[in-house]
């Protein structure tokens, strides 16, 4: 244990110094501490926190996404969404409708029958994450509420019962689904932010979102960079999807020889909840710069609710004129969307808002 200068000092003269008395482990405490079913149980608690913010920050983006590319809102139609009963496929097509709700923004766009499916099918993307969350949910719930540990003690009847209910197979396949769907986002909002910064796909903005003047066009790039860094996340993303709960290794002369893998399941949820939220900060600058564009180009006018979102990320994040490092920003944003910082829907629950 380190000491004040960074010293290396036994953990009792540590705790001592700090005037903290150390636990005494009571009888099968110690395994309980260390039993690898509480570890991922409590990351995948954290995990289901962090996916449950990312669906509606997504959501929010992808309606930035639609504004800013002169999107057809008549996608999100809820007489459309009542033939495809998906309870939270419903959920986010009413989330995107209500964003979306400026008159001028109804009526823009008419010609383009169309949009692309990364705008066109973003309640289908977000949509299963929102169906799959109250499920796990409930599988991580009843796994909180359970005995998880080995031997089981019936003090009532005076017996020690022998059994698995260390296996985190429930856990496991949790996280493994939970990893899935969160990286689909990070795959959707990478696809928006590709036709966000490309003038073929973009309706009339900038090359790579760019502010700059026409004089200092040619020696700016926008955000081009940011388009690679949101390419990059995602691939990591999506590579880390394949399912942990598959690759069970024997151990212990094969006393052990079928686990769950379950923490390995939540760690990697983790990591792909992290550089999706990453993707997200990412397609959140783009997608502000891309609607302050159009609204300086042709006079938009920012659904207000779209513009709260702006308006909030603006004190970390100013818009892009001239090219400058945005390293730090997005630092900062990432901060921001674990602190769950920028305001969303008001059907959300109290601290996911």
């Amino acid at each position: 244990m380190l000491g004040e200068a960074g010293q290396v000092l036994a953990a009792a003269k540590a705790l001592a110094a700090r005037g903290v008395t150390p636990i005494t482990l009571r009888p099968k405490e110690g395994l309980a501490v260390m039993n690898g079913t509480s570890v991922m149980t409590a990351l995948a608690c954290l995990a289901l926190s962090r996916a449950e913010y990312l669906s509606r920050l997504t959501t929010r983006i992808s309606a930035m996404a639609v504004a800013a590319l002169s999107g057809n809102p008549h996608h999100f139609d809820e007489t459309l969404f009542s033939v495809k009963p998906h309870p939270g496929q419903q959920k986010v097509a009413s989330r995107l409708r209500a964003d979306l709700v400026d008159a001028r923004v109804e009526g823009r766009n008419e010609a383009r029958l169309q949009d692309r499916y990364s705008l066109r099918c973003s309640p289908h993307v977000i949509g299963v994450l929102e169906d799959a969350l109250p499920f796990l949910r409930t599988l991580v719930e009843n796994e909180l509420n359970s005995a998880n540990d080995n031997p089981i003690i019936d003090g009532e009847q005076g017996r020690v019962l022998h059994g698995g209910h260390f296996y985190g197979g429930h856990i496991a396949f949790a996280m493994d689904s939970l990893k899935n769907v969160v990286a689909n986002l990070a795959d959707l909002l990478d696809r928006q932010v590709a036709q966000l910064l490309d003038p073929k796909f973009s309706q009339g903005l900038p090359a790579n979102l760019s502010g700059a003047s026409k004089a200092r066009a040619s020696v700016n790039h926008g955000l081009k960079a940011l388009g690679i860094a949101t390419s990059a996340w995602t691939a990591e993303a999506l590579k880390l999807t394949m399912p942990a709960s598959v690759f069970s290794r024997s151990t212990e002369s094969h006393n052990q020889d079928k686990v769950s893998m379950g923490t390995i399941s939540a760690r990697d949820c983790l990591r792909v909840l992290t550089l999706t939220e990453q993707v997200a900060a990412g397609a959140l600058l783009g997608a502000a710069q891309g609607l302050e564009l159009r609204a300086r180009l042709e006079g938009m006018a920012i659904p207000p609710a779209l513009l709260k979102t702006v308006h909030a990320l603006r004190p970390d994040s100013p818009f892009l004129e001239e090219d400058r490092r945005l390293d730090l920003e997005l630092n900062a944003l990432c901060a921001k969307i674990r602190a769950r910082a920028y305001p969303l829907y008001e059907d959300a629950p109290e601290g996911a808002r």
